[in-house]
C-alpha cells in the first residue's frame, strides 16, 4: 500500500519496501493523545504546526511502519546535519575528499559563541583554525556544532546534498540554509525558504543506515558510528533502558525539539523519528515519556 500527499509541489510517498501497519499507527496515535501531543501548536511567525512521528519496527520479516502526521514537514533544527554528513561521506567514498585532509575554517562560518553541550571539552572553532574533515564531521554530529556544519555545507555544496536527497525521493527535505543569519548567506541562498523535513524522510534515512543502503555500506557504517557517539541524550534517549544503544541525531531551536535514530537492545530494533513543535523545556519530559511507551510497545509486539 502506498500513500501520497503533496507539499511544496512534491509527492510524499511511503516506499513500497515498508508494510504500512495500521495497528502500529493506531497505538502511536493513542500514545500521542495520552501525552497531549495531538493538537495544533502556535509557533509564532511560522504559524500552526503539528507533531511528526514515525516508528519502523525492524523485528519482523519485513519492516513495518506506523506514524502520526508522518508527512508533515517541519523545521528539523540540527537534525538535518545528518543529511550533510551523508553527502560529505559520499564524496569521501568516491575519493573526492579525504577524512584526514585539512580544512581551514573561514568567517562567517564560525558562528558558535558557546558549546551546544557544556560537558564537551573541545574548543570552539574560529576563523583560521585548521582541522580535518573527520574532526568537523564528529563535531557536527556528536556536539551538533553549527560552525562545523557551515564548513561542511561549503565542502559538500548544497546542490550535491540535495541531489543525494532527491535520489531517494526525499523532495521537500532539501538543505537550503546554513546555520547563520541570512545577511551572511551565499547570494544564491539568501532568499530561499528555510530547511524543513518530515518524520518519514528522516526515518527512511535511518532505515537505510541500518540496512547499509545509505549511499553504500561504507557511508552507512561511518554514519552509524558517528550517530552512536551522540553526546546529547536528553531527549528520546532519556526514555530508553540502559541496555539499549541509540544511534541518533538531535535538534532543538526556539519552538522545535527533535530526535531521530535507531534503537537496538540486542533483541529489539526499531527506528524512531520524532519532531515536536515545542520548546525544549516543555518537550523534554514528553519526549522521555513517549520514548518509554514506544519502547514498551515495540518490545512487546
Amino acid at each position: 500500500m502506498t500513500l501520497t500527499s503533496m507539499l511544496w509541489g512534491q509527492e510524499v510517498t511511503v516506499p513500497e519496501y515498508y508494510t504500512l501497519d495500521q495497528n502500529l499507527s493506531a497505538k502511536l496515535h493513542e500514545i500521542v493523545a495520552e501525552l497531549g501531543l495531538d493538537g495544533d501548536y502556535d509557533v509564532g511567525e511560522d504559524g500552526i504546526e503539528q507533531i511528526s512521528l514515525v516508528v519502523i519496527d525492524l523485528n519482523k520479516s519485513e519492516p513495518r511502519l506506523g506514524g502520526v502526521n508522518y508527512d508533515n514537514f517541519i523545521y528539523p533544527a540540527s537534525v538535518y546535519k545528518m543529511y550533510i554528513a551523508a553527502e560529505v561521506l559520499h564524496q569521501v567514498s568516491e575519493a573526492k575528499h579525504s577524512l584526514f585532509e585539512p580544512y581551514v575554517v573561514r568567517a562567517p562560518n564560525d558562528v558558535d559563541r558557546s558549546s551546544e553541550l557544556s560537558h564537551d571539552p573541545r574548543p570552539l572553532l574560529h576563523n583560521g583554525d585548521s582541522v580535518t574533515v573527520q574532526y568537523l564531521l564528529d563535531l557536527m554530529i556528536t556536539r551538533s556544532d553549527n560552525s562545523a556544519a557551515n564548513c561542511l555545507i561549503d565542502l559538500a555544496r548544497r546542490e550535491n546534498i540535495n541531489a543525494m536527497l532527491h535520489d531517494y525521493g526525499w523532495y521537500g527535505s532539501e538543505v537550503t540554509r546554513k546555520f547563520l543569519g541570512r545577511k551572511f548567506e551565499d547570494s544564491d541562498y539568501a532568499e530561499v525558504r528555510g530547511t524543513e523535513t518530515c518524520a518519514l524522510h528522516a526515518a527512511d534515512f535511518m532505515y537505510r543506515i541500518e540496512t547499509r543502503q545509505m549511499v553504500n555500506p561504507w557511508v552507512s557504517m561511518h554514519l552509524k558510528v558517528l550517530l552512536g557517539n551522540q553526546l546529547d541524550n536528553s531527549k528520546l534517549a532519556a526514555g530508553l533502558p540502559g541496555n539499549a544503544v541509540f544511534y541518533h541525531k538531535t535538534g532543538w531551536f526556539s519552538y522545535w525539539t527533535n530526535d531521530v535514530g535507531i534503537v537496538d537492545d540486542g533483541e529489539c530494533r526499531y527506528v524512531i523519528a520524532c519532531f515536536m513543535p515545542l520548546r525544549e523545556d516543555d518537550a523534554l519530559p514528553k519526549m522521555k515519556a513517549l520514548s518509554e511507551q514506544v519502547y514498551a510497545l515495540i518490545r512487546n509486539r
